[in-house]
């Protein structure tokens, strides 16, 4: 078969893959439009939102000097910090004025500033008058942006055109979620779907745009393809076997008094392990069939099913090491969590049940499985395309 030949069916194959994730997508809205009753409620809440005027404000720390509570606050104040500060944006920019800031001695509620730290202020006024000043926040956005700024830089002195594609379908990625995924999860629709979905229209850019128009993309898609609903479905398996809520963490428990309208908080917990999955699995994937392509170009009549083997192999070798990264990343984000265990002498029994400790697991093992199909999804893809066909 010609290259012109491939080339066409790969494209073909790319655009029917595209023309049915849109048309899923668009009939899972439909779906919930139908289902769903609480829109006019969401539309409310972004009414009263738009309604509210903000007060928060950028400023700098001018000067800072220290007194001693009141006898009356000496209970639970160990010193007041009396902050000169001015005002950087807003309709009060480079206006001056003197606060009072309480210490004390919990670092948990504390501001410790210094003089020319930047801080985010909330203002509350009176007509056009501030009435009251206090610190919600120190301004870290600028360091943030920093932190970024040196990432892409490295991403282009290592990577070079590569890594200008990484940063543009790493910016896609963030793009989707925020402008697509989070408004629809908030319009009441399903979580679980929208992220099979979307995960599966980021890895199609995403490997497009890296790996370019070829077989070795289009391994590389349905290997990850794979892995990821592989993932999914055992998280809601065992999610539902074992009777996971969602509600393990502080903000999901917080969603339950806003305004938003009605989430599916359990959906949503899928839907963050579908997320948390793709990166690794879309490496895995990528790692496999770029070996095998490799493979395929230095010998064009290896047979299938040598490229098989040797995908298997390279797998195997991915395996541990990615298996790992997950693990240990959920591990790492647990660590205040587990030491609270440790002081509270919990036994494994009352630890092992606990919502919070099983949606964890849940999360690292469904993540884990979906590496490991992956595998042998993007090997036996990997010898049906590039092996020869005597």
């Amino acid at each position: 078969m010609s290259t012109k030949v491939h080339k066409r069916l790969i494209v073909g194959f790319l655009l029917i893959f595209a023309i049915f994730s849109f048309g899923v997508m668009t009939f899972g809205e439909i779906t919930a439009t139908f289902a769903y009753e609480g829109p006019d409620e969401f539309d409310k809440s972004v009414e009263m939102k738009e309604e509210d005027q903000a007060d928060t404000y950028r400023a700098r720390v001018l000067n800072v000097s220290e007194q001693d509570p009141p006898a009356s606050q000496q209970s639970f104040t160990e010193k007041i910090q009396m902050l000169e500060i001015e005002i950087l944006n807003g309709p009060y920019e480079g206006e001056v004025y003197e606060i009072e800031n309480p210490i004390s001695g919990n670092e948990f509620y504390d501001f410790n500033v210094s003089e020319n730290d930047r801080i985010l202020i909330r203002a509350e006024t009176v007509g056009e008058d501030i009435s009251n000043l206090y610190i919600q926040d120190f301004l870290r956005e600028t360091y943030i942006y920093y932190a970024v700024g040196a990432f892409a830089l490295a991403l282009l002195l290592v990577g070079g055109l590569k890594g200008l594609k990484t940063i543009f379908t790493l910016s896609l990625t963030l793009f989707i979620i925020f402008r697509f995924m989070i408004p629809l999860v908030a319009e009441g629709y399903n979580p679980l779907w929208l992220s099979v979905m979307l995960a599966s229209l980021v890895a199609l850019i995403s490997l497009c745009v890296i790996g370019g128009l070829n077989k070795k993309t289009v391994i590389a898609i349905i290997g990850t393809v794979g892995g990821v609903l592989v993932a999914g479905v055992l998280a809601l398996i065992v999610g539902e076997a074992a009777t996971l809520t969602g509600f393990s963490n502080q903000e999901a428990q917080l969603l339950q008094y806003t305004d938003i309208g009605e989430i599916d908080v359990q959906g949503l917990l899928f839907a963050g392990i579908i997320i948390g999955a793709l990166g690794a699995v879309m490496d895995i994937g990528m790692s496999i069939a770029s070996a095998c392509y490799e493979m395929k170009d230095i010998n064009p009549e290896i047979e299938g099913q040598d490229i098989f083997k040797a995908g298997l192999n390279v797998g195997r070798d991915i395996m541990g090491t990615m298996s790992n990264t997950l693990v240990l990343a959920y591990t790492g984000t647990a660590m205040p969590l587990l030491l609270l265990f440790l002081a509270q002498d919990m036994g494994y029994s009352e630890i092992i049940n606990m919502d919070i400790i099983a949606t964890e697991v849940v999360r690292a093992i469904a993540g884990s499985m979906g590496l490991l199909v992956a595998i042998p999804i993007t090997a036996i893809t990997s010898g049906f395309l590039l092996g020869n066909k005597k």
